[in-house]
């Protein structure tokens, strides 16, 4: 397993906010369209698939598998980027951890881990589940 990599804090402004308290208590939440029922990534205020401003964030359960992912060894700190499908339904960018990396595969089920990042609210990551 590779050392974990400092992760800059994330911008938090008023349309992402609420995601971002959420994360501070550990609680991994994605967005949902009252008026079309979908859920997307990544929070917003205007649901990308009908347009309308009623949107909320759920609770999720945390659960996914690897649609595609690649492992940066060339960095410093070598670490994997992948998009996660949730079990929700969306699909999200985010950093594969604590795992080996040659270990990890297309179609794999992760879940939600949450790491600190350098003055910020804790960010969203997964691990092999």
């Amino acid at each position: 397993m590779a050392e974990m990599r400092k992760i800059p804090a994330p911008i938090v402004t008023v349309e992402n906010e609420a995601f971002w308290n959420a994360a501070r208590e550990h609680r991994f939440t994605v967005p949902i369209c009252s008026a079309c029922g979908k859920t997307h990534w990544y929070p917003r205020a205007i649901c990308p698939f009908c347009g309308s401003d009623k949107v909320q964030l759920r609770d999720a359960s945390g659960k996914g598998v690897i649609y595609t992912f690649s492992v940066m060894r060339r960095a410093k700190e070598p670490y994997a980027i992948a998009y996660v499908t949730l079990a929700e339904g969306p699909t999200m960018m985010t950093n594969i951890v604590d795992c080996d990396f040659d270990r990890l595969h297309i179609g794999q089920p992760v879940a939600v881990v949450f790491k600190e990042t350098e003055d910020g609210p804790p960010v969203p990551m997964f691990k092999p589940a």
